[in-house]
């Protein structure tokens, strides 16, 4: 009996003692790569020490705080980010509008903005309010935004140029190029601000207001209904508001209350009844006094057009002429003016070097017994830098007195020119150099190509110049964006005897119509924009002097090439 109560005793003994069980390991945060683009102010970008910044980029890291994820973000262009969803290197859009043709390959969360579209234009041109008005017009757009894919359905432009990024869009509407630029309205408000873009504006009301949210390949409904709870978290408790007062509430527009706007019509309404009152009485006494005159005007206007009409050509070379000179003496004068601090520079400079070698015992020596610094840069560092800066500040000056040097010779009247063996390449180099700003401006791909031991020709220097100047303006006019080409070459042709400059651009191309007219005095195609049609006319004026020629060959579309054939000197009529 008392060993079946001790078997008892064990047995409750082991049923009370705890049993020792496996703890399952704590579940790893998932890890998810989101998608942003790098110049998409101020929703996502990367800012000036390349880390990601932004209104998205803010809303993402909150979110994975709250739904433990661990956030990886990846920035690139545009076209590139989306291709990595597609691909699956990327999990998930961070910012991407709503429309039904992406919806049918991607699903998007609950919108975190409502992301409003807006046409920029130029204070002083075309001022389209509507997608409906951007009918044959040149219209910038971001490529591959939703802007981008609406306009190109609907068939709203004559036109569509797109650019890489929003800021490059805003930048060419304001160097001129263009009409307008269809853009969110918050990113082309915060880029025009920090570009300095004072010449242009948004216009008119928003055109389009776009759903804004997150986005993931097709059929991922767990890593999208996680991104949706975090955002109602965020916005329960209150981090989506701060967030969003942080990076969009400056830069949206604040709405006047209905008091200002009673206070501002009590303050302004007598004045205008008082204005009112005056100009009905002063119409109604310019009514009377136009109908007078209107009829002798009318015959006074209609003989001024027909002797103006007479005038008109003859006026316009006179003040062409005019405008002509007076550049001539304004270039004079200011080559004067810039020759002299040149010659400063380049007479110091070499004294200024010799001085600090001079002086680099002396500072190596005060160097070795304490720390030395000159202009608060540790001299070890400066010892090597100051002669690459005096060797910079020469190479600046001399190269201010070659342009100076052409612009002179450019300028330079010559009313009996002599001709005389000369180098063409020299001609071309100087007229590149003269046209190095707009060249820069109108091409991201210049190319200067001169054949070794070219032949002579006979001419003059400066009116040759004078030719592929105008050749070269031209064709910078002719490209509608900067990844157009363009290239200057000259080659020896030994079978006909002649050296061929030849200036080929991928622009728009002539019309085969208008090629035979090219030299016509007068005749432009460019008149809206200031042209007289006299520079292709002149330059085969001068050609014929030379015993050369000009040819023209043309494909819409394609581009341009602009030849100037001018007969080869034997090396006896050279030398």
């Amino acid at each position: 009996m008392g060993r079946i109560h001790a078997c008892l005793l064990v047995a409750a003994l082991l049923a009370a003692a705890p049993v020792a069980r496996a703890v399952p390991p704590a579940p790893q945060p998932r890890r998810v790569v989101v998608g942003a683009d790098r110049d998409y102010p101020p929703y996502e970008f990367l800012d000036e020490q390349g880390e990601p910044a932004g209104f998205n980029v803010d809303l993402t890291r909150a979110i994975g705080e709250v739904m433990g994820l661990t956030v990886e973000f990846r920035f690139g262009d545009w076209a590139g980010i989306r291709a990595g969803l597609a691909d699956g290197s990327i999990d998930v859009l961070q910012g991407i509008s709503w429309s039904e043709e992406r919806a049918r390959r991607l699903d998007f969360a609950a919108p975190h903005a409502i992301v409003h579209h807006a046409i920029f234009v130029r204070k002083d041109g075309p001022r389209p309010a509507s997608l409906d008005a951007l009918a044959g017009r040149e219209v910038v757009v971001f490529g591959g935004g939703i802007m981008d894919e609406e306009i190109t359905r609907a068939g709203k432009a004559a036109r569509i140029i797109r650019t890489q990024t929003p800021a490059d869009a805003l930048r060419l509407l304001a160097s001129g190029q263009h009409d307008c630029v269809v853009l969110a309205l918050l990113p082309g408000i915060y880029l025009q601000r920090q570009l300095g873009l004072t010449n242009i504006e948004p216009v008119g009301e928003p055109v389009r207001a776009e759903r804004y949210g997150y986005a993931v390949r097709k059929g991922d409904r767990e890593l999208l209904a996680r991104f949706d709870e975090g955002l109602a978290i965020l916005k329960q408790t209150g981090r989506y508001d701060a967030i969003h007062a942080r990076w969009l509430g400056p830069l949206e527009p604040r709405p006047i209350g209905w008091q200002a706007v009673a206070r501002y019509a009590a303050l302004g309404a007598l004045p205008i009844l008082v204005l009112l009152g005056a100009s009905i009485a002063w119409s109604r006494s310019l009514r009377r006094l136009v109908a007078q005159r209107t009829a002798s005007l009318e015959r006074e206007v209609a003989e001024r057009e027909r002797a103006v009409a007479a005038l008109r050509e003859h006026q316009h070379q006179l003040v062409q002429a005019q405008k002509a000179a007076a550049m001539g003496v304004l270039v004079s004068g200011v080559a004067h003016e810039i020759n002299n601090p040149a010659g400063y520079i380049l007479l110091n400079v070499p004294t200024l070097k010799a001085a600090f070698a001079d002086a680099q015992e002396v500072l190596d020596a005060r160097a070795r017994e304490r720390e030395l610094k000159l202009a608060g840069i540790p001299y070890a560092r400066m010892r090597d830098e100051i002669p690459q800066m005096l060797d910079e500040i020469a190479e600046g000056g001399r190269r201010i007195k070659r342009i100076v040097d052409d612009l002179k010779d450019f300028a330079r009247r010559d009313d009996a020119p002599r001709l005389e063996p000369m180098d063409l390449g020299a001609s071309a180099r100087a007229a590149v150099r003269l046209l190095e700003a707009p060249i820069r401006a109108a091409t991201s791909r210049f190319e200067l190509a001169l054949a070794p031991d070219l032949p002579r020709v006979r001419g003059n220097p400066h009116r040759l110049e004078q030719v592929i100047v105008n050749l070269l303006l031209n064709a910078c006019q002719a490209l509608p964006d900067r990844d157009r080409g363009l290239r200057l070459s000259i080659r020896h042709d030994p079978a006909a005897g002649e050296v061929v400059l030849e200036v080929r651009d991928e622009g728009v191309g002539i019309p085969p119509e208008h090629l035979a007219r090219l030299t016509d005095p007068f005749f432009t195609t460019k008149r809206e924009t200031g042209g007289t049609g006299l520079g292709l006319s002149v330059s085969a004026g001068i050609v014929k002097e030379h015993g050369g020629r000009l040819e023209f060959g043309s494909q819409p579309g394609v581009g341009t090439t602009a030849a100037l054939v001018l007969p080869a000197l034997h090396e006896e009529a050279a030398a």
